[in-house]
C-alpha cells in the first residue's frame, strides 16, 4: 500500500491541476487533431484477442488529452502505485484488506494455468475442478442425459440469485444469445417482489424445469425466499422431496444449508471467498451461461477475459488499454467535475451490459474512505448509466449534445452483425450512427454554421452545438464469447485503476449492509399487531399505513 493517503497530495495531481487550467479555457478538440496528424494513431490501441483471433479497437483520441496531459496522467498512475497494486492482485495478496481477502477473479479465467496462489497454496486445481464439473453437468443437461424426475429432458432453466449472481449471468446470456441453445428457456429471478418468481413459474413445467440457486452462503434472504417459493411450487406437482435432487442445484459453498434444502451436495458448485459477487460470472455462478451457450463457448468467454488480463498485467502503463481508460475517468471526474459516465452499446444483444457495469463500477468505487481510513478530499465513483443506441439517441442524447453537464461517453459497436439482414443495411445504418454521434459530440455546430444554413435569428442559439464532448469509441470485430470476455475484463481493470488512484478499497461493499439489517428488523415488525412507534415519525407512519391497508 502506498504511504500517502490522499491522491490530491501527489505531485502528478498538482501537475494535472495546471494542465487543466491550461486547456479548459480554450478547449477545442478539433484543434487537437489539426495540430497533430498522428493523434488517432497515438491515442488508439488495438487489442488482439488470441483467444479467437479477433480484435477490438479502443479509440481514445476524442478525449481531453494531448501529449503533456497524457504524460501527467501516466505520472499519476506511477506515483499512485497502480503497478505495484496490480501485481499484488495477480500475486493473490489480500488487497481487500477490510475483509482480509485476496481479489482473485483473474484466477477463475486462468486458461493458461498460470501459477496462482493464495496464502502459499495453489488455487488452480480447485478452479479447474469446478470447471470440469460445470462441463460435465452442462453436457449432461444439454444432451438430455440429465432428466427430470419423470424422465423428461430439461427445457427450462431458472437462475435464482441477486446482485452479481443475477446481473452477470443474465447479461452474458443475453449478449451471447446467438450462441445459445434456443430450445432452452432461460429465466433469471432476483427481485424479492413476488411478481418476479411468479412470472418465471407461470409458463414453466415442474417436470422439465431446472433451478440454479446462486448464493455463496445459501443464506441470502432474497435468494432463499425465492428458492423456497420455487421448491413449494415444484413439490405441489412432484409430491416427493427426493425429486428435488433432479431439479435443483446449488451454486454455493455451504454444504450444510444446501443439504438441508434438499439438494444433493454432489450437485453443488463451489467458489472461494476471494470471488466478489460482482466479479463472479466467471465462477460457478456462470453455470447458467455454461448451460445456455455450451462449455466450449463458455471456455472461450473465459479465455477472452484471460487475454485482457495478460495485456493488463504485462503491458507497460503507456500502452496499457485499461490503464488509459481508468486515467481518463479520474481526469474527468476530479478535474472537470464530471459526475456521470455513459456506456452506450450499439448492439441490442448488449442491452443488459450497462446495468452489469453499474454494479461493477458503483459498488466498487462508491467509497469515500481511503485505504488508511481518512475521508477523501476529491470525487470518487462516477454514476454509470447506459442504454443501447440507437434507441438512446431518441431519449437522453439531447442532454449529451446541448445540456449543461459534461458526460464522458463510451460507444461500443461490432463491425460484423450476428443478423446481417437486408444485405447488411441495418448494420450499416447502425454503424453510421455510431460514427456520427462521436463526431457530432466532438465538433458540434457553430453559430456561423447555423446562420449559413439560413436558420432564423431567433433559432440560431437553439440550433448551436458547443461540441467538445469527450467520447471513447470501442470497435470490435464481432461480439463473440471471447470478445465479450475481454470487454468485461477491460471494464473490471478500468475500475481497478480508478480505485488504485483514489486510494480506496474497490473490493468490499459495506454500504449495502445497513439497509439489509434494518429490513430484517422491520420485516418482523410487519407481522406484529398494533401501531408501530419504534422508528422516526415518517418511517413508523409508512409502516402503519402499510399494515392497515395491506388487508383491504
Amino acid at each position: 500500500m502506498p504511504e500517502f493517503s490522499q491522491a490530491n497530495e501527489l505531485k502528478a495531481w498538482a501537475a494535472l491541476v495546471e494542465q487543466h487550467k491550461a486547456v479548459s479555457s480554450e478547449l477545442n478538440m478539433k484543434s487537437f487533431f489539426n495540430q497533430d496528424p498522428d493523434r488517432f494513431a497515438k491515442f488508439s490501441h488495438v487489442f488482439e484477442n488470441e483467444a479467437d483471433s479477433t480484435e477490438i479497437l479502443f479509440d481514445f483520441s476524442k478525449n481531453y488529452i494531448n501529449d503533456d496531459i497524457y504524460k501527467c496522467l501516466l505520472d499519476l498512475a506511477k506515483e499512485a502505485g497502480v503497478n505495484s497494486l496490480k501485481l499484488d492482485m495477480f500475486a493473490g495478496k489480500k488487497i481487500n484488506f477490510t475483509e482480509n481477502r485476496a481479489v482473485y477473479h483473474v484466477a477463475l479465467r486462468n486458461t493458461d494455468n498460470w501459477v496462482l496462489e493464495v496464502d502459499g497454496k495453489s488455487v488452480v486445481e480447485g478452479v479447474n475442478e469446478t470447471l470440469e464439473h460445470m462441463k460435465e453437468f452442462s453436457e449432461q443437461v444439454r444432451s438430455g442425459e440429465w432428466k427430470g424426475y419423470t424422465g423428461k429432458k430439461i427445457k427450462t432453466i431458472i437462475n435464482i440469485g441477486i446482485g452479481g449472481s443475477d446481473l452477470g449471468p443474465v447479461m452474458v446470456c443475453e449478449a451471447l444469445k446467438p450462441y445459445g441453445d434456443r430450445s432452452l428457456t432461460m429465466h433469471f429471478v432476483s427481485n424479492i417482489d413476488g411478481t418476479h418468481i411468479t412470472e418465471a413459474l407461470r409458463d414453466s413445467d415442474p417436470e422439465t424445469t431446472l433451478f440454479l440457486i446462486a448464493s455463496k452462503t445459501f443464506t441470502t434472504a432474497e435468494t432463499c425466499t425465492n428458492a423456497e417459493t420455487a421448491k413449494k411450487w415444484f413439490l405441489k406437482t412432484a409430491k416427493d422431496d427426493s425429486a428435488i435432487a433432479k431439479h435443483f442445484v446449488a451454486l454455493s459453498t455451504n454444504s450444510t444449508e444446501v443439504a438441508k434444502f434438499g439438494i444433493d451436495t454432489k450437485n453443488m458448485f463451489p467458489f472461494s471467498d476471494w470471488v466478489g459477487g460482482r466479479y463472479s460470472v466467471w465462477s460457478a455462478i456462470g453455470l447458467s451461461v455454461c448451460l445456455y451457450i455450451g462449455y466450449d463457448n463458455f471456455h472461450s468467454f473465459l479465455a477472452g477475459a484471460h487475454a485482457m488480463d495478460r495485456h493488463f498485467r504485462d503491458t507497460p502503463l503507456e500502452n496499457n488499454i485499461p490503464v488509459l481508460g481508468g486515467l481518463l475517468s479520474v481526469w474527468y471526474s476530479d478535474f472537470f467535475g464530471a459526475q456521470t459516465h455513459l456506456v452506450s452499446p450499439f448492439d441490442q444483444y448488449l442491452h443488459r451490459f450497462p446495468a452489469y457495469l453499474q454494479q461493477l463500477s458503483m459498488e466498487s468505487n462508491g467509497k469515500a474512505i481511503t485505504r488508511d481510513g481518512k475521508y477523501v478530499k476529491y470525487t470518487t465513483g462516477p454514476i454509470l448509466f447506459g442504454e443501447p443506441a440507437t434507441n438512446a439517441q431518441h431519449s437522453f442524447f439531447q442532454l449529451l449534445h446541448q445540456g449543461t453537464k459534461l458526460i464522458p461517453t463510451d460507444f461500443i459497436l461490432a463491425i460484423q452483425s450476428h443478423n446481417p439482414v437486408e444485405a447488411n443495411k441495418h448494420q450499416k445504418m447502425l454503424a453510421s450512427n455510431f460514427f456520427a454521434q462521436s463526431e457530432a459530440l466532438m465538433v458540434g455546430k457553430s453559430t456561423e454554421e447555423v446562420k449559413a444554413e439560413g436558420a432564423p435569428e431567433e433559432l440560431v442559439a437553439h440550433k448551436t452545438f458547443q461540441g467538445n464532448r469527450p467520447t471513447t469509441s470501442i470497435l470490435a470485430d464481432k461480439i463473440t464469447p471471447a470478445t465479450l470476455g475481454a470487454l468485461i475484463a477491460y471494464y473490471e481493470h478500468v475500475t481497478f485503476v480508478e480505485g488504485a488512484i483514489w486510494n480506496i478499497n474497490s473490493f468490499d461493499q459495506w454500504g449495502v449492509e445497513l439497509g439489509k439489517v434494518l429490513a430484517k428488523k422491520i420485516q418482523a415488525e410487519l407481522d406484529e399487531s398494533g401501531e408501530n412507534k419504534s422508528h422516526d415519525a415518517s418511517t413508523s407512519s409508512l409502516i402503519n399505513r402499510f399494515k392497515q391497508r395491506s388487508t383491504l
